[in-house]
């Protein structure tokens, strides 16, 4: 069996690799008075769970890329259920058995490849190789599965807010900041190069399902009221434009999607890690007990406007550059797909703005003492 330890980097995934080992420190720095039971075994979660994900995006072999793939669950999976929230253990198994589902899928399709074409697992040499029309279908899809689910695209994307919910302000960072990312560098590493007849026959299903995330997301972060569900649902409608971009393959949708990816782990990321430092000092993520922050704490909530204004993809902020070449990519390989695209913009701002002027402006809440918000 062609099972090599292989790794090597590209232009893509040296970005991820930044990414992954920012939010990795961020993470155990935010952790550091937080997590007061079973540091040492939190600690090894954090690092198993970074060293799984660069193995990840450093995989050149394909077994080698899915022990990695998989192995990512575990660390995430204990994080969630034993350092997580009151439905911590039910969060937990569903984030589980979502991602296991469809990864099974894929190691059905990684056995194929192996006896189908050219008995090899190298990822270089199956970019190459001419698969067969017909089978190329069949393999998008067990493919597709994973990745989808990873995403999460809509209709897979109900783990998501549960596993947020639950998990502590460090799984919350690296989940939203990386995992999610996994997937759709899943799209650009294997499903477009490997089966691009099967990407071209399904790409028009795969745009509508990025609009129906965007719009979808974008709606019910308006219907939330805890503030870590709304992020949540937010990544949902920001990685719909992430796969709309990849799906209008051109180089402006692809490259928008690269840099999207980034900015939204950077982004969501912050506002997780800000949320965690308002939970820890409230106990309270429900929107409605917030309110009037920006008197007690007001450079606090300077740098919370500024990591909305950036989620929203306000012009000057990194948030903007990647919709804006997504939008434009879109445009130009379906004009409809554009027109719907910038919806979820608006909507965004909606959203984003209307959580900011619940939590910052208003009357302060009397039931949090000023000094626990200074700590």
């Amino acid at each position: 069996i062609d099972i090599h330890y292989k790794l090597g980097v590209d232009g893509i995934s040296i970005l991820f690799m930044g990414l992954t080992t920012l939010l990795s420190i961020l993470s155990v720095l935010v952790s550091w008075s937080s997590i007061r039971e079973k540091v040492k075994e939190f600690h090894i979660a954090i690092l198993s769970l970074e060293t799984f994900m660069l193995g990840t995006f450093l995989s050149l072999n394909l077994l080698l890329f899915y022990v990695f793939w998989e192995a990512m669950l575990i660390p995430m999976f204990l994080l969630i259920g034993i350092w997580g929230g009151e439905r911590r253990i039910y969060s937990a198994i569903k984030f589980f058995l979502y991602t296991i589902a469809g990864s099974l899928l894929m190691l059905v399709a990684i056995i194929v490849l192996y006896f189908k074409v050219n008995n090899t697992l190298d990822i270089l040499e199956l970019t190459n190789s001419n698969i067969p029309r017909a089978l190329q279908f069949w393999l998008f899809w067990a493919f597709f599965a994973a990745f989808a689910v990873k995403v999460p695209m809509f209709p897979f994307h109900t783990w998501l807010p549960d596993a947020h919910t639950e998990a502590p302000t460090a799984g919350s960072v690296i989940l939203a900041g990386v995992l999610l990312k996994m997937g759709a560098y899943g799209f650009l590493r294997f499903s477009i190069p490997m089966f691009p007849e099967a990407v071209m026959a399904y790409r028009d299903l795969i745009t509508s399902m990025s609009i129906i995330a965007i719009i979808y997301g974008a709606l019910l972060c308006l219907a939330q009221r805890d503030v870590k569900r709304l992020i949540a649902y937010s990544s949902v409608s920001h990685m719909g434009f992430v796969t709309l971009g990849i799906f209008a393959l051109n180089e402006q949708g692809i490259g928008g999607s690269i840099i999207q990816m980034v900015n939204h782990g950077i982004v969501t990321g912050g506002l997780f890690l800000m949320i965690g430092i308002i939970y820890e000092r409230t106990h309270t993520r429900e929107i409605a007990d917030y309110g009037g922050l920006a008197h007690a704490v007001p450079y606090f909530a300077g740098f919370f406007m500024l990591f909305t204004l950036a989620s929203i993809g306000l012009p000057g902020l990194n948030g903007f550059i990647g919709e804006f070449l997504i939008i434009l990519g879109a445009f130009r390989a379906h004009r409809l797909a554009g027109i719907l695209s910038a919806i979820g913009i608006i909507l965004g701002a909606v959203y984003m703005l209307w959580l900011y002027q619940r939590v910052f402006f208003e009357q302060l809440n009397e039931r949090y003492r000023i000094n626990r918000l200074l700590d």
